[in-house]
């Protein structure tokens, strides 16, 4: 045991294969409001990992399927739970509305939120490893991602969908084939958060608007389970309907 009673785990990672060029790793030992889902795509010509947890361990040793393949790593926003991990890569993308998390502004990447939750962790990466000590490591973008942009791997498309209301640099990726959506936190299969510091819950009124009319199949969301379309429905008008029952302005 070591720091404070906590054992240090083995494997930090919990790998889980959903489908030929589609494996989810999560973390864990960390605690369910910071444990995101990251997704690693297999493309013909270049790999797509989105997201990459909160970079309290090592998370490029740890994916299998990488070998030397190119990867270009995207956060979906700029929230230390998606992002942490993002400096290991040499590609690095994000919207430009949340950049300055990869340039290690705290009050973008929420950094100092995690360290300073005493239950964030239920397992060490290493001994001596202490959860005070813990910080966010700046590495800037190298591609700023645009509404309508388009990732291209070779043999899928995936569009960039801006979609403001979590974060000012929310993005959603749609793969223009499968119709998958990586969606990160804008929507997935939980309580939504327009609550925290730069949430913007009128803009995220929009965004929902917007969701509504995206062309996709199922939903792969930043936390949670897999959805289907009907579930996002559901989810956007769940949303919809609390922030009417707020007596907020707009809410449809």
């Amino acid at each position: 045991m070591s720091g404070g009673g906590l054992a240090v785990r083995d494997r930090w990672f919990e790998r889980r294969p959903v489908e030929p060029g589609l494996t989810l790793y999560r973390e864990p030992a960390v605690h369910k409001w910071f444990r995101a889902n990251i997704w690693y795509v297999r493309g013909r010509d270049l790999d797509l990992l989105v997201d990459a947890g909160m970079g309290i361990a090592p998370l490029r040793p740890a994916l299998e399927e990488m070998d030397d393949r190119p990867v270009l790593a995207l956060a979906t926003h700029g929230h230390v739970d998606h992002m942490g991990g993002l400096h290991e890569f040499d590609r690095r993308a994000i919207h430009g509305a949340d950049a300055a998390a990869l340039e290690g502004d705290d009050g973008v990447h929420l950094g100092p939120f995690f360290r300073d939750t005493p239950e964030a962790v239920t397992a060490l990466p290493e001994s001596g490893w202490r959860l005070a000590a813990f910080t966010v490591e700046a590495r800037p973008a190298t591609r700023i991602l645009r509404d309508g942009d388009t990732i291209d791997l070779g043999d899928r498309r995936l569009a960039v969908v801006h979609l403001p209301g979590h974060s000012p640099g929310s993005v959603g990726l749609v793969d223009e084939r499968s119709g998958d959506f990586f969606s990160g936190d804008v929507i997935y299969d939980g309580r939504l958060l327009d609550d925290l510091p730069r949430s913007d819950p009128a803009r995220y009124e929009n965004t929902m608007d917007r969701l509504r009319e995206l062309p996709v199949r199922r939903g792969l969301g930043g936390h949670g389970p897999i959805f289907d379309r009907a579930r996002m429905i559901d989810l956007v008008e769940d949303y919809l309907a609390g922030r009417r029952a707020m007596g907020c302005p707009g809410g449809h």
